[in-house]
């Protein structure tokens, strides 16, 4: 088990073990995010998924939605697991446990975390469907990633 709070791995996720990062005796709500890969995607049988990521960054970019998050709600504590590499359908892709004092709190910071990590974390997908394959860019869907990774100022 890792203990980093923040992290991108090639292995399964255990959603326990990313809970248990969170769990403390002054929080009364933890709720968790797991996101799947699904198996229809804009009409489009998906066979599986390839991540890649630019795996120092994107873990700084975690820790900073955990920072982003604390100043938004300071008695929040969250963990992030993302994987990477190859993902079949209903595979856990991100994990995501927030802990807070409320379970409003813990609901809210954990809906910010998953949105900030679509926009700011560099984890970029390869969609392979039964009629094809395509590099589908950053997480927003909103950049092609024709190469299959980032060029240039995408890494800034």
């Amino acid at each position: 088990m890792s203990t980093s709070l923040f992290t991108i791995t090639d292995k399964p996720i255990s959603i326990e073990e990313v809970v248990q990062k969170v769990i403390r005796p002054e929080a009364g709500a933890v709720t968790a995010f797991i996101g799947t890969v699904r198996e229809f995607t804009n009409g489009k049988r998906t066979l599986f998924l390839q991540y890649e990521a630019y795996v120092s960054m994107a873990e700084k970019m975690l820790e900073q939605i955990g920072k982003e998050i604390s100043e938004r709600w300071p008695e929040a504590k969250v963990a992030i697991t993302h994987r990477i590499g190859r993902l079949d359908i209903s595979d856990l892709a991100v994990v995501i446990a927030v802990s807070t004092p409320h379970r409003k709190d813990a609901y809210e910071a954990n809906q910010y975390a998953i949105e900030r990590i679509k926009q700011i974390v560099p984890i970029w997908k390869k969609e392979h469907w039964e009629d094809g394959t395509e590099w589908v860019g950053n997480q927003l869907e909103t950049k092609a990633y024709p190469t299959g990774k980032p060029e240039g100022e995408d890494l800034a």
